[in-house]
């Protein structure tokens, strides 16, 4: 594991093994991904940004599992399902959507549809 992605999850080292799932099978289905460790959040790139994963609190801190990671991604249109946390629209026609994973097998077929359409999503930006 990266150096900079062992310091991101200093403070969190239970959620590295959600983290690293999450890596791997990213990676394995879009091998061309670009990564970006920075210090909010670890970024994903195709040309553009298409998903970050964070430690960001989309629950009250007593609703949040004890080891999560906050995957995000943006699509054209909102997706409605109950696994997203929090789904905003920031300028028309881009909506970025919330998804807390607490178990590895959270990371499924469809939070990676979903990625797809994040990557080709953001390839067709100018």
């Amino acid at each position: 594991m990266d150096e900079a992605v062992r310091f991101f999850f200093r403070a969190h080292l239970q959620a590295m093994p959600l983290y690293e799932s999450f890596a791997s099978r990213l990676l394995t289905e879009l091998p061309a991904t670009r990564i970006k460790v920075q210090s909010s959040q670890i970024s994903y790139y195709y040309r553009h940004l298409f998903a970050c994963v964070s430690l960001l609190k989309v629950r009250r801190k007593e609703m949040l599992p004890p080891a999560y990671i906050v995957v995000t991604f943006g699509l054209p249109q909102r997706v409605l399902s109950a696994r997203i946390e929090a789904s905003i629209e920031p300028y028309p026609g881009r909506w970025t959507h919330h998804v807390l994973i607490s178990d590895p097998a959270e990371i499924d077929d469809e939070l990676m549809e979903w990625l797809h359409q994040a990557a080709v999503f953001s390839a067709q930006k100018r």
